[in-house]
């Protein structure tokens, strides 16, 4: 029998498939149909400091090949989640990873504050894609000193493991993970949404403006973590239109440890039980004894099963 358990920052997850922040709301939701301990970890919608309205709609847009939301960045905040939610992962004796964002670098700072350290937090992942309403709206991802002083304080003030969300709308990707990484960083997520927008040619207008996803943007994902999980010697987990798990091998092939499913739910709300069935089976046909082995395969190290 194959494992598929992985192993992340000394804490040991049954597979190395998670759902991507966001898209399976606060856990319950997905009950009725698959239980949340299916997952190897649960990745929580982007919970901020105070609770956040979000944007007015249409707030999804199906585009070929792709998926546009706008959600706003809507959430209870950290202290209802916790209250209300995180009982039932102890439940279902779930681990998360906690994703948190703010609009200042006190913000940031105040979440990682409050979110207290326990067994089932296998990390923080900090959503680095917000505007800083103190520089004119400007990405914290987009500029490497930022990078390094937000993550510095934030690992000052929490002794959860934290990873960076990166955003792919920067020039040279590499340079702010190394910022990110200089600044204690424990692993990274690759890569966040592409900004994209909408015309309505028969209204002459633009409907949405909002973060693209989906199989369109997998051959850059793809690219972000083989070269980020090359260069610097940390977890990075693989994200950005993992549809089937022949998607999900190619990510853990090019190096994550794991990957992180978000579209594809939208169209198939099984698609996470059946790629991890997929996982299994091929390792399986391989003869492979766990997906650990399989880790980087596309790097050039030579295996044998």
């Amino acid at each position: 029998m194959a494992s598929l358990s992985v192993n992340l920052f000394d804490k040991s997850l049954r597979n190395p498939v998670l759902n991507a922040s966001g898209t399976l709301g606060y856990g319950k939701e997905i009950e009725p149909l698959w239980g949340i301990e299916t997952l190897g970890a649960y990745v929580t919608k982007g919970l901020s400091l105070k609770p956040h309205h979000g944007n007015p709609t249409p707030r999804v847009w199906e585009e070929r090949r792709g998926l546009i939301n706008s959600i706003g960045l809507q959430n209870i905040g950290i202290d209802r989640f916790f209250d209300e939610y995180f009982p039932f992962f102890k439940r279902k004796r779930t681990p998360i990873i906690v994703n948190f964002f703010g609009f200042t670098e006190e913000d940031y700072i105040a979440c990682a504050e409050r979110i207290k350290p326990h067994k089932l937090i296998i990390a923080l992942e900090i959503n680095l894609s917000c505007p800083n309403v103190k520089q004119g709206g400007i990405s914290f991802g987009k500029d490497p000193d930022m990078v390094y002083r937000i993550v510095k304080k934030v690992k000052g003030v929490t002794q959860v493991p934290l990873i960076a969300k990166l955003t792919p709308e920067v020039k040279n990707l590499r340079e702010i993970a190394q910022a990110a990484y200089e600044a204690g960083v424990n692993g990274f997520t690759l890569l966040n949404t592409i900004p994209s927008m909408v015309v309505d040619v028969q209204k002459r207008s633009v409907p949405i403006r909002g973060g693209l996803s989906g199989p369109v943007i997998k051959p850059v994902a793809l690219k972000a973590v083989y070269e980020i999980s090359s260069s610097l010697p940390v977890p990075v987990l693989g994200t950005g239109g993992i549809m089937d798990h022949n998607d999900a091998l190619s990510f853990i092939m090019a190096g994550a440890c794991a990957v992180q499913v978000g579209t594809a739910t939208f169209i198939d709300p099984y698609a996470i039980p059946k790629i991890i069935k997929g996982i299994k089976e091929y390792l399986e046909l391989c003869r492979c004894p766990s997906v650990e082995d399989i880790v980087g395969a596309a790097h050039g190290a030579e295996k044998q099963f």
